[in-house]
C-alpha cells in the first residue's frame, strides 16, 4: 500500500498533517500574528509543524531526489525526453494504470527507464552514535523522550500574574518586576532511532548513448566526493554513493535476444526514525504543562486533630 503511494508521487495521510477547520470568516490564508512576543521584528519568529520519520519518509525523499533533483533526460530522434522513475515493488497493474505509456504493447517496459529498490534496512549502533545513552519515555500514558520545543502559555501566566497582583495589591494587572509562576509548554517526541537503508538504483536503457547521459549526473552532481543530502517534509537523511557501478550489459550474448545495457548504482542512505508508525499507542507529538503552585489541603478527622502528648504542639483549625 505504502509504495503504490510512492509510485503515484503522492503525500502518505500519516506524513501529511491533518488539516484544521477554519470559521466561515476566518481567511486560512492569514498568517499567524505574533504580536503577544513584543518583538520589533517578529519575521524571525519562525514555526514548523512536526512531522513524523518513518520508512516511507526516506523512500519518499530517495525518490525525490532521483525523481525531482537529478530531473534526467536523454537525447532521442524527435526531442530531449525525461526518463520516468518507477519504484520496483509496485504491481503491474497500477503501473499500467497510473502511467499507460510505461509499456508496450507486448506488456513490456519501454526503455530508458530508472527503477529504485529498498535492498537492506540495517539497524547500525556503531556508525550513527547521535545519541550517547538510551532515553526511556515518560512514565505515563502520552509517553515522550526528548524536548524539541518550549514556549510560555501567555493566558495561564497571566492568571496566576493577575491573582497575585489582586491579593497583594487589590488591582488587576499591577506591574511586578519578578514573576516566579510561569507556565511552559514543552513538546517532546519519541527518541529518534537511526538505520541505514540500501537502496539499489537500476538504469535500463537500449543505446550506449543514452546510458552515457544517465550514469554522469550521478558522478558529476556530488562533485569529489560521494556525499548527497536527502530531503522530505522537513527531514533531511545523509546519502553515501557506492563509488563501484555494477554493469550487467548482454552485449556478449549473440542469441535472438534485444540488446540491452544495464547499470546498477547502490546508495546507503543515514536516516531515522521517530515513533512506531501506525502501530503506536501513544501520541507521535506530546504537549506537557509544568506546575507552578502545589497546594496541599488540610483533612481534619475526628481524632487526633490536637496532640493530646505535647502541651505546646502547634494546632490550627
Amino acid at each position: 500500500m505504502g509504495t503504490n503511494k510512492i509510485t503515484d508521487r503522492r503525500e502518505s495521510s500519516i506524513l501529511r498533517p491533518t488539516p484544521q477547520k477554519y470559521p466561515d470568516n476566518v481567511d486560512r490564508f492569514t498568517p499567524p500574528s505574533y504580536d503577544y512576543t513584543e518583538l520589533d521584528d517578529t519575521s524571525i519568529v519562525n514555526e514548523k509543524i512536526i512531522t513524523p520519520s518513518t520508512l516511507e519518509t526516506i523512500d519518499i525523499a530517495m525518490y525525490n531526489y532521483v525523481d525531482e533533483y537529478l530531473n534526467l533526460f536523454t537525447t532521442t530522434n524527435e526531442d530531449r525526453k525525461k526518463v520516468p522513475v518507477i519504484w520496483s515493488s509496485a504491481e503491474r497493474t497500477f503501473q499500467v494504470k497510473n502511467d499507460p505509456e510505461l509499456r508496450d504493447a507486448n506488456d513490456a517496459v519501454k526503455l530508458p527507464v530508472i527503477s529504485i529498490e529498498r535492498t537492506n534496512v540495517e539497524k547500525s549502533l556503531d556508525v550513527n552514535k547521535r545519541n550517547f545513552g538510551s532515553m526511556p519515555a515518560y512514565p505515563d500514558v502520552r509517553g515522550g523522550s526528548i524536548v524539541v520545543a518550549r514556549k510560555i502559555n501567555q493566558d495561564k501566566t497571566a492568571n496566576f500574574q493577575n491573582a497575585m497582583a489582586n491579593r497583594k495589591h487589590k488591582q488587576m494587572n499591577f506591574p511586578r518586576k519578578v514573576n516566579k509562576k510561569v507556565v511552559y509548554q514543552t513538546v517532546t517526541v519519541p527518541m529518534p532511532v537511526y538505520v541505514v537503508n540500501t537502496y539499489a538504483i537500476t538504469l535500463r536503457t537500449e543505446y550506449q548513448q543514452h546510458m552515457n547521459e544517465l550514469i554522469t549526473p550521478f558522478v558529476t552532481v556530488p562533485g569529489v566526493i560521494n556525499y548527497v543530502v536527502l530531503r522530505y517534509e522537513d527531514h533531511q537523511y545523509t546519502g553515501l554513493i557506492d563509488g563501484g557501478f555494477t554493469f550487467n550489459n548482454n552485449l556478449d550474448n549473440m542469441a535472438e535476444e534485444e540488446r540491452t545495457f544495464e547499470t546498477v548504482i547502490n546508495f546507503n542512505v543515514y536516516g531515522y526514525l521517530i515513533g512506531e508508525g501506525d502501530n503506536q499507542k501513544t501520541p507521535k507529538i506530546v504537549l506537557r504543562e509544568n506546575a507552578v503552585e502545589v497546594k496541599i489541603g488540610r483533612e481534619q478527622v475526628i481524632l487526633g486533630d490536637i496532640n493530646q502528648n505535647l502541651n505546646q504542639s502547634f494546632y490550627r483549625e
